[in-house]
């Protein structure tokens, strides 16, 4: 062959591979569903890339949540998702910063994908490549969802719902509030005690909207207690126990990061004349629950920075307590110590939450349910890791279903009368 033959048949060859990449048609982003966020800033049809920045309004909570939709991908062929940090000024301690936030808050290692938006996998490691970060997926010959973690809406609220009711008859669905947004904020209330006033214990998830494996955490929780495992029938025949798997329905529906949202988020929203009405809801139900001296235990869940790679509990200032809530808490934490040991293992470490944390500390739920709930009441933040291999659906419902057994062993033991 000679060289002119050969320059043709490497220029055919090119052509065919460019064809052969091109057969999955024109890729299309899409957000326009629940949850989903992003700011597409190109698509390079050829090269088969999409360049994206997280999407939402800083105004309603920090912009380093993102979910999108993918069509026109071909069976085996690879797509290159090209991430890049925010650049739109960001709050946070309650005020304007005039700042984007560090774009390593919307850049895990590996990205979440889904073939069909129920059942979610970790991408390879992305390539950091200067300010971006870039994430390869491999087309299924139908639409890709992709995330910054495993998305959890309004529907998989009323999924999870609806699946623990079916499977225990002491397991019932309640409303707890409207949202601004005219949203249903949702919970369980599970319970087969017999006692008139049993112990309470409260658990809820995603104050701040983009933290999505909270929810996956909730879902973990949820499901062990509905379980046939001897210390879930245990629980449900011994306390009350009420669960809201998301409290920022309205940013969590939307896609927008609720953290450092303007007022203030739901997390920062804890006082006498809250902003949002399930914070309102919540306080009542808490209220009337210390009323009758038995809040016993108050979980509010979340995630934590980029660099966190072990889940581990908040708390506020020791000397705020009574004795009582002293010993409990430390009970308590040993005990979780003790379950929560993987593929998520507990740091050991518990972090306060006091006045350098936050100038609104005081409005943090957890610091909220010291000054309001009883004397022996454990409240306490549980963040749980989303950086890593293991912060996956399954990792997420792990611990869920391990701060479970912590709770009921907790109670099983507990020596400090109420």
């Amino acid at each position: 062959m000679n060289s002119t033959a050969s320059i043709h048949f490497v220029f055919a060859l090119l052509l065919l591979a460019t064809a052969a990449r091109l057969t999955g048609a024109e890729l299309r982003v899409s957000t326009d569903f629940e949850g989903g966020a992003a700011r597409v800033e190109s698509v390079d049809q050829a090269a088969r890339v999409i360049r994206f920045m997280p999407g939402g309004d800083p105004q309603r909570g920090w912009p380093c949540w993102w979910y999108l939709r993918v069509d026109g991908v071909a069976k085996d062929e690879r797509v290159t998702l090209d991430l890049a940090g925010s650049d739109r000024p960001t709050r946070n301690n309650g005020q304007d910063t005039g700042k984007p936030l560090a774009a390593s808050w919307a850049m895990p290692g590996r990205a979440t994908f889904s073939t069909e938006g129920k059942t979610w996998q970790h991408t390879a490691p992305g390539k950091k490549e200067g300010a971006r970060i870039l994430y390869e997926v491999t087309g299924t010959g139908g639409p890709l969802w992709v995330a910054w973690g495993p998305p959890f809406t309004p529907r998989d609220t009323d999924a999870l719902l609806a699946e623990a009711e079916k499977l225990s008859p002491a397991a019932k669905s309640f409303e707890l509030a409207q949202t601004l947004g005219g949203r249903p904020v949702r919970g369980l209330r599970v319970s087969a005690a017999n006692a008139p006033k049993p112990p309470g214990i409260w658990v809820h998830a995603r104050q701040h909207a983009w933290e999505s494996g909270s929810c996956w955490v909730a879902r973990g929780f949820t499901e062990w207690l509905v379980s046939d495992d001897a210390d879930a029938k245990w629980l449900r025949a011994n306390a009350e126990v009420f669960i809201v798997p998301i409290m920022d329905v309205d940013n969590a529906a939307t896609g927008n990061g609720g953290k450092e949202a303007a007022p203030r988020d739901h997390n920062r929203d804890w006082d006498d004349k809250p902003v949002y009405p399930e914070v309102a809801a919540a306080q009542l139900q808490l209220r009337a629950l210390a009323r009758e001296n038995r809040l016993d235990v108050f979980l509010d869940l979340h995630n934590p920075g980029p660099g966190d790679l072990k889940p581990f509990f908040f708390t506020g200032p020791p000397e705020l307590l009574a004795e009582a809530g002293r010993v409990n808490r430390t009970n308590f934490l040993a005990t979780a110590q003790a379950r929560i040991t993987g593929p998520l293992a507990l740091d050991p470490k518990p972090r306060v939450t006091g006045p350098a944390y936050h100038p609104l500390w005081k409005q943090i739920s957890g610091q909220w349910v010291n000054a309001n709930g009883n004397p022996h009441t454990v409240s306490i933040c549980l963040e749980t890791s989303w950086n890593t291999p293991h912060s996956t659906t399954d990792g997420y419902r792990a611990v869920g279903r391990q701060l479970g057994q912590a709770v009921a062993g907790f109670q099983r033991g507990k020596s400090t009368p109420r």
